[in-house]
C-alpha cells in the first residue's frame, strides 16, 4: 500500500460514520471507504489483468475517486484522461502511457498497447494540457503527491476541511491532489457531483448562476478554481448581492490573476487565497495562508516540501518533490536536479513569491525593449469589455494583441485606448483584432487556463475567409447592436410608428439589393463562382421590397407614402457607398454587404419579430419580410460561408472585409435616425 493511501485510510480510521464522499444522492462514509476501495481494486485486477497502467475516463463522481484510490492500493499507475481531450489526444495519451485498460461509464475496457517504460514508483501519469499535438505525460510518485497534500493542509489549516466541492475535472492534477487527497487526509467531506449538475453543461462556458446555486445548495466550505471560473463566480455573487455564507476558502491557481479580480473578491468578502504550482512538482508549490493576505498580488510563501530560489535573470527554480520523468523519453528516470520553471518571479517585502510572467514568453521588440506580455494582458483583462487577450510582437517595432470580447456588444476599442493610455510608449498596442475564445478543447488554452501562444497564432493563420470576416468585423457589429433602436426592437420596446418607420427605410435599401447584385455581376464576369452565386441571390431576392410594402399596409400604414417620402440621408449614404465601392473599387466587395444584411436580419427575425408581434399585438402578416428573411438568411449564411471559404484572392478578401466593416457602421447610422417616438406630420 502506498504512503498516500495509508495516510488517507489512517485519517479514516477515527471518523467512522462521517461522510467521506458524496454526490448529493449517494454517500460513502469513512468506515466504508476501505471496503469500497478493495471492491474496486478486485474488479480492476479481474478485468484489467495483473499489471500495467490503467486509465480513468469517468466524469466527476464517487466512482472516479474510488477507482483512483483503488489503483493506489494496487500500486498501479493511474492515467486520468481529461474530459476535454479530443479523440486523437485521448488515443495519443493512452498509447503513450501503454494503458492496458480504462475505467469508463460502460465498465472496464481493455487495450492492446505496447508497454511503456515507466520510471520506478510511478503512481500517476498526468497529461499537462489539451495540446493539438501528442500530449506530454509527467510521471509522479505517491510520496510526492502526499508531500504536496500535507503541505497544503499545513498551510491553509486542517480546520478548513469541511465540505469541498470540486469545480474542476478530477483529471486536473490541482483538484486531484490539493482538492481530493488533501480533503480526505484532513477528514473533510468531498462533495463530488457531476460537473453538468453544478453549472458545467458546457465545460468551457459554465453557467455562473448555476455555479453559485450549487455552492449554496451543497453548503460547500471550500473550492479550487482557475481565474476564469473565479471571474464567473465573482460576477454571479455581485449580481446576486451575496457571497455563499458557508464558504471559508476559495483557492485560485493555474494562471495569473488580475489585480482587479483580487480587489473585487476582497470587496465582496470572498475568502480567496492565491497559489502557484506546476505539474512537475506534484501541483502546488506556494499558496497564501488565509490570514496572510496584506498586500495582494503574491502567491504566498513556498510550501514546506520544496525550496524555491530566483536566478539573476528572474527565473524561478524549485528543488524537492520533483517528478519522476517524462514519458516519451524512453522511461528514463529524471536525475535529481533543480527544476527550472521558466516562470519569472520575485520576492515581495514580506518574503512572499510574486509571479511576473513566463521567461519564454518575453517579447523583445525591434527597439530592443524587453516586455512581459502577461503585464499588458492583465491590464486588458481588467477591462469588463475584454474576456481574454494575447499580446505578441517579438522582433516587431510595436506590439499587437488578439482580443476575445466579453459579449457580442462589448465596446472593445475604447477599452484598449484606456489601457494604452496607462502604458509607456514602448509597451502600447499598435494593432489589435478580435478572435474566437481560447479553449483547452482546441489546444489554445491549457487545462489550468494558460495561453498556448504558438497554437493560438497557428489557429489564427489557419482561419479561412469566413472566420476572418466574422472576427475582423466584431467591433463594428458590436457598435451596430448597441444602437438604441436595435436594442429596443430586439426586446419589443418600440411603437407601431417606429416599426413602420423602420420598414420604410428597409424598403429604400432593399429595393437596391438586386440592382447592386447586377452591378457586381457585370463587373465579376471573369469569376464564374461568384457570378453563379449572384445569379442565385438575384433569383431569390427579386421582389422582396414588395413584401415590405405589404407589411406596412398590414400594420395600418400607407405604403405609397413611404415610397414617396424617399430614403433618409443615412439610408441613401449606405446605398451610395455600396454602388460607389462596386463601381470604382473591387466589385467582390459587395459580398461584405451581403454578410452584414443577412447576419443582422437573422438576429432581427429570430428575436425581434416575435417580441414586436407580442408587444404591439400585430398580425403575422405585418412581419412577412422579417420572418421570411430569418429562415431564408439562415440557409443563405451556410451557403455564404462555403462561398467565402472558396475565395483565395487576398485583394478580394480584403475588399469584402472592408466593405462589411463600413456597412455595419452605415447600417447602424440608418437605424439611429429612425425616431423612437414617431412624430406624425400634419396632413
Amino acid at each position: 500500500m502506498s504512503a498516500l493511501l495509508h495516510a488517507i485510510l489512517a485519517a479514516a480510521s477515527g471518523r467512522g460514520r462521517q461522510v467521506a464522499l458524496s454526490d448529493g444522492t449517494n454517500h460513502i462514509r469513512y468506515e466504508e471507504l476501505r471496503p469500497a476501495i478493495d471492491a474496486m481494486a478486485e474488479m480492476i485486477e479481474a478485468e484489467a489483468g495483473p499489471a500495467g497502467p490503467v486509465a480513468i475516463e469517468l466524469g466527476n463522481g464517487i466512482d472516479w475517486v474510488v477507482a483512483d484510490l483503488a489503483l493506489l492500493s494496487l500500486g498501479r499507475a493511474c492515467v486520468p484522461v481529461p474530459p476535454f481531450f479530443m479523440p486523437a489526444q485521448r488515443e495519443d495519451a493512452l498509447r503513450d502511457a501503454g494503458v492496458v485498460a480504462s475505467v469508463t461509464p460502460e465498465g472496464i475496457v481493455q487495450f492492446d498497447h505496447r508497454p511503456a517504460q515507466l520510471p520506478e514508483g510511478t503512481a500517476k501519469i498526468s497529461y499537462t494540457s489539451g495540446s493539438t499535438g501528442t500530449p506530454k505525460g509527467i510521471c509522479l510518485s505517491a510520496n510526492g503527491m502526499l508531500a504536496t497534500a500535507l503541505s497544503v493542509i499545513d498551510r491553509v489549516g486542517s480546520d478548513k476541511a469541511g465540505l469541498h466541492l470540486p469545480m474542476l475535472p478530477l483529471a486536473v492534477l490541482l483538484e486531484n491532489v490539493a482538492g481530493l487527497y488533501a480533503t480526505l487526509i484532513a477528514g473533510g467531506t468531498y462533495m463530488v457531483q457531476p460537473l453538468e449538475d453544478i453549472g458545467f453543461a458546457r465545460m468551457f462556458d459554465p453557467d455562473a448562476a448555476e455555479m453559485l446555486a450549487a455552492i449554496e445548495r451543497t453548503g460547500a466550505t471550500s473550492l479550487i478554481l482557475v481565474p476564469e471560473l473565479l471571474g464567473r463566480l465573482l460576477a454571479a455573487c455581485e449580481k446576486a448581492g451575496r457571497v455563499p455564507s458557508t464558504l471559508h476558502l476559495v483557492a485560485v491557481g493555474g494562471a495569473h490573476i488580475s489585480p482587479d479580480l483580487l480587489a473585487r473578491a476582497d470587496r465582496i468578502g470572498l475568502p480567496l487565497v492565491q497559489g502557484y504550482g506546476l505539474t512537475e512538482c506534484g501541483s502546488v508549490v506556494a499558496i497564501e495562508a488565509p490570514g496572510d493576505l496584506a498586500g495582494r498580488g503574491s502567491v504566498g510563501r513556498p510550501l514546506s516540501h520544496v525550496q524555491v530560489t530566483i536566478e539573476d535573470d528572474g527565473e524561478i527554480v524549485i528543488e524537492g518533490n520533483g517528478h519522476l520523468g517524462h514519458l516519451g523519453l524512453v522511461g528514463q528516470p529524471r536525475q535529481p536536479a533543480p527544476i527550472r520553471t521558466g516562470d519569472i518571479g520575485r520576492w515581495d517585502e514580506q518574503g512572499r513569491l510574486v509571479i511576473d510572467g513566463r521567461k519564454s514568453n518575453l517579447i523583445v521588440t525591434g527597439f530592443g525593449r524587453n516586455i512581459s506580455p502577461e503585464w499588458i494582458e492583465t491590464l486588458l483583462k481588467e477591462r469588463s469589455e475584454i474576456a481574454q487577450a494575447m499580446v505578441y510582437g517579438d522582433g516587431e517595432a510595436a506590439l499587437s494583441a488578439l482580443i476575445v470580447p466579453s459579449s457580442p456588444i462589448a465596446d472593445v476599442a475604447p477599452a484598449i485606448d484606456a489601457v494604452n493610455a496607462a502604458l509607456p510608449d514602448y509597451a502600447r498596442l499598435s494593432d489589435w483584432r478580435c478572435t474566437k475564445p481560447f479553449l483547452p478543447v482546441d489546444g489554445t488554452l491549457t487545462a489550468n487556463g494558460r495561453l498556448r501562444r504558438g497554437e493560438i497564432l497557428a489557429r489564427e493563420a489557419a482561419f479561412r475567409l469566413f472566420d476572418r470576416l466574422v472576427l475582423r468585423t466584431l467591433p463594428a457589429r458590436a457598435r451596430l447592436l448597441r444602437v438604441p433602436q436595435i436594442q429596443a426592437g430586439l426586446s419589443g420596446r418600440i411603437s407601431r410608428e417606429t416599426y413602420a418607420a423602420y420598414l420604410a427605410q428597409a424598403y429604400h435599401h432593399v429595393r437596391h439589393t438586386v440592382p447592386l447584385m447586377q452591378e457586381a455581376r457585370q463587373r465579376l464576369g471573369h469569376r464564374p463562382t461568384l457570378v453563379a452565386a449572384l445569379d442565385e441571390y438575384i433569383e431569390e431576392e427579386t421582389g422582396h421590397e414588395h413584401w415590405i410594402l405589404n407589411d406596412i399596409a398590414a400594420l395600418g400604414g400607407d405604403p405609397q407614402r413611404a415610397v414617396a417620402l424617399g430614403p433618409s440621408p443615412a439610408t441613401k449614404a449606405m446605398v451610395d457607398h455600396a454602388y460607389r465601392t462596386i463601381r470604382e473599387r473591387n466589385p467582390a466587395s459587395f459580398f461584405g454587404m451581403v454578410y452584414v444584411l443577412e447576419s443582422t436580419s437573422i438576429a432581427l427575425a429570430s428575436q425581434g419579430a416575435d417580441a414586436l408581434r407580442t408587444s404591439l399585438n400585430l398580425p403575422s402578416s405585418a412581419f412577412s419580410y422579417l420572418q421570411s428573411h430569418g429562415a431564408l438568411d439562415q440557409d443563405h449564411m451556410r451557403f455564404f460561408q462555403s462561398l467565402m471559404d472558396s475565395i483565395e484572392d487576398p485583394e478580394d478578401a480584403a475588399a469584402i472585409i472592408a466593405m462589411a466593416d463600413r456597412i455595419f457602421d452605415l447600417f447602424g447610422a440608418l437605424f439611429a435616425t429612425i425616431p423612437m417616438e414617431f412624430e406624425h406630420e400634419a396632413a
